[in-house]
């Protein structure tokens, strides 16, 4: 915090190694240690003055200064000679003055509770970033694995990918693996902050963290304990709490200048003072106004909200990819939803197949399944679903918006969207069908319609609750689909939507979402691949589901990870109020200097008084931004970190890099600039300019003065910022 604008060295107390997992107390805390030492020497040299040896309590005053400002004038030393000053030359500065004009009380005082701040500080982060990490309690102390046929017991370190866990009824999966023998319902409320278990069975995936709560099952292990799903989400949130927003970076603007400005301003007031009065009176003037005006609360009144804002929507299944995009939620107004897997479970059935004359509904499915036979679209697996045996069709090409095209011995095939073919053979079947809420795909077999095949997806049970809380909260909501009108406009009514857009194009979408904001904020919602041109170019991109998807939280600015589309207004909610506590704290911090700065240049509050009232706001801004570490989890819901960290941490996960620079954002990762794409599927045709947008955008957070923003490091120190 003593130079949180200008590239701190981390305080030893926010040590974040893996390893320490031992509970934040108050009294590990170093800063506050030296504090305390400090307090009880000067208050033992106050009874000795009082007794009338002078002398030794003013030792006694010196030696409790020289401990307190132990914590900070070593680094702010060390910030000089790499040509940096912040908050901690200040207050450096007004201690050695201090104690030069006799003002040794004082002084002492003034860097106890300076120090007593910092501690309070390094103990809040701490203690947020270990109730992050106690999401890697969950996983078993032991895991029990076949080798060689034989059960062996390890730790999760131990495991590797090819082994085979053995999990028995109530035991947590080490890490994320694929059933290989037996079936069973897997609870992941811990991950994905829903409390309905899930059937799972051979080939279905399991995640680290999971707990078993049917039968015993075997589980092929895909990754290390070190590299699960559960460990990734902890590096990626811990990544995401050093980013900075717009709030931050504004907090630093401001707090940059301002140090020197102070600076300037102490020299001017002793200065001009001195010609008009008593030189040494406004010295002191000027030691006390250098006090009033540090930007303490300011430099550290974000970013602690940030990092509890984070951490809360982590542990209630929910990630978000740094302050900007907590502050960028909390000013949404409009929010965009995707149909399929959105509004839908995403898991549609084959409800009717109307056939031409010498077609039967079973040479139509087998037809349309060889099309399908690689994709991974919904409608794909529905129709794959009714089909026994696959036989993949040749030269199978997706084209973009409209359907599929391929060859089964030798002889061309379509399946796609009614709008794609001009024969009006089932016009009537069509209209009938989607009036009833079904999608319909059209199949034509050497330029001639055979069959239509309507699917219909359901809408989630949770989808209604979660449009009203939206509305509740003042946002609008928006479906967007390429699925026809009649079938949108069914749906939409059923989850109380009233803005429908069907019909539509990946680049359609993207391009609609600025006519539907009308200058507001709005939010996209969808899958993280299919609606990938949309999700980059709304304000916030929000995967749904993305438990286990590198993609999806790699590249969204906010991954929800259950399937639950509750989730979508709580962290809304809980971003707006995290913004609010933003911006409260750096009004108090401004209006503090505001009010302390006149009133100590003019000399109607001297050095005690400042101190202490400087001191007191920092800790108000402390505790008010620890706030935004509540978050109300889903109803049936507990949220799965412990507060204090009371488990043990069985798996090793590197932390994120520490930054050189407070003000500089961390290196992007190469699959976090990825294009989203969807997957297996050949585009027939290069894609517009507007499917494009789905690149995310790179863009730089430097400040002049940051060391981050010299020629040799500009370039690397770019933000991920999926637009």
């Amino acid at each position: 915090m003593s130079d949180a604008c200008c590239g701190p060295t981390p305080p030893a107390s926010a040590d974040r190694a893996p390893e320490d997992d031992r509970p934040p107390t108050l009294w590990r805390v170093r800063e506050l240690q030296f504090a305390a030492v400090a307090a009880v020497i000067l208050a033992a040299s106050w009874a000795i003055s009082r007794a009338g040896a002078d002398t030794v309590a003013t030792a006694g005053e010196l030696i409790a200064a020289a401990v307190a400002a132990a914590t900070f004038v070593p680094s702010t030393l060390n910030n000089l000679r790499r040509r940096r000053i912040g908050v901690g030359t200040l207050m450096t500065i007004a201690l050695v003055g201090a104690i030069a004009l006799g003002q040794i009380p004082e002084a002492a005082m003034l860097a106890i509770l300076f120090s007593i701040a910092e501690g309070l500080e390094a103990h809040a982060v701490t203690k947020t970033r270990r109730g992050l990490r106690a999401l890697l309690s969950l996983v078993p102390p032991t895991v029990t694995v076949l080798r060689g046929g034989t059960e062996t017991v390890l730790a999760p370190d131990g495991v590797v990918i090819g082994d085979t866990m053995v999990m028995r009824p109530g035991e947590r999966a080490a890490t994320d693996g694929i059933i290989a023998r037996g079936s069973t319902n897997l609870d992941l409320s811990a991950i994905t902050g829903e409390s309905v278990p899930i059937e799972a069975n051979p080939g279905d995936v399991v995640h680290a963290g999971a707990i078993n709560g049917g039968g015993a099952i075997e589980v092929a292990v895909t990754a290390a304990a070190a590299d699960s799903s559960l460990a990734r989400i902890v590096h990626i949130v811990e990544e995401a709490q050093d980013r900075k927003g717009s709030g931050q970076r504004l907090a630093d603007r401001i707090a940059r200048p301002l140090v020197p400005s102070i600076m300037i301003l102490a020299v001017l007031v002793a200065g001009f003072g001195a010609v008009l009065g008593d030189p040494m009176l406004w010295l002191e003037r000027a030691l006390v106004v250098l006090v009033a005006a540090s930007p303490c609360a300011l430099a550290i009144s974000v970013p602690l909200s940030v990092v509890a804002a984070i951490g809360a929507a982590s542990r209630n299944g929910a990630l978000v990819k740094g302050g900007a995009a907590v502050e960028e939620l909390g000013r949404i107004r409009v929010v965009a939803l995707d149909k399929t897997g959105t509004l839908t479970a995403g898991t549609p059935q084959v409800v009717d197949v109307v056939t031409a004359a010498g077609v039967t509904r079973d040479d139509a499915l087998a037809a349309a399944a060889a099309l399908e036979a690689r994709s991974e679209h919904p409608l794909a697996r529905a129709i794959l679903a009714c089909t026994p045996t696959v036989v993949a069709a040749d030269d199978v090409t997706a084209v973009a918006g409209h359907g599929l095209t391929g060859t089964i011995d030798g002889v061309a095939i379509r399946l796609g969207k009614p709008s794609w073919f001009d024969d009006d053979t089932f016009t009537d079947d069509v209209a009938r069908l989607q009036s009833a809420g079904a999608t319909v795909v059209l199949l034509d077999r050497a330029g001639i319609l055979i069959a239509a095949i309507a699917v219909r997806d359901e809408l989630r049970p949770e989808a209604a609750e979660a449009v009203r809380q939206l509305t509740a909260l003042g946002i609008d909501t928006a479906m967007l689909t390429g699925d026809n009108a009649l079938t949108a406009q069914a749906l939409a009514a059923e989850a109380g939507i009233t803005e429908v857009h069907a019909e539509l194009l990946p680049e359609d979408k993207a391009r609609l979402l600025a006519e539907i904001a009308s200058g507001r904020k709005i939010a996209m919602v969808g899958d993280g691949v299919n609606d990938a041109p949309a999700l980059a170019t709304a304000d916030i991109g929000i995967a749904m589901g993305a438990m286990g998807t590198d993609v999806a939280i790699e590249t969204a600015d906010v991954a929800l990870m259950g399937e639950d589309l509750r989730h979508l207004p709580q962290v809304l909610a809980h971003a707006r109020r995290a913004r609010r506590i933003m911006v409260q704290n750096i009004g108090l911090s401004i209006a503090i200097i505001a009010i302390l700065v006149p009133l100590a240049a003019t000399g109607v509050l001297g050095l005690t008084t400042v101190v202490i009232i400087h001191e007191l706001a920092e800790v108000l801004v402390i505790a008010n931004a620890i706030r935004a570490a509540r978050a109300k989890p889903l109803d049936g819901h507990t949220a799965a970190a412990p507060t204090p960290l009371s488990g043990t941490i069985h798996v090793s996960v590197a932390p994120p890099p520490h930054l050189d620079d407070a003000c500089c954002a961390p290196q992007v990762n190469a699959r976090e600039a990825g294009i989203l794409q969807r997957p297996n599927l050949p585009i027939a045709s290069p894609p517009t300019d507007s499917s494009k947008a789905s690149a995310v955008e790179l863009s730089s957070p430097c400040s002049p003065g940051c060391a981050c923003c010299t020629p040799d490091n500009a370039s690397s120190a770019l933000e991920h910022r999926a637009r």
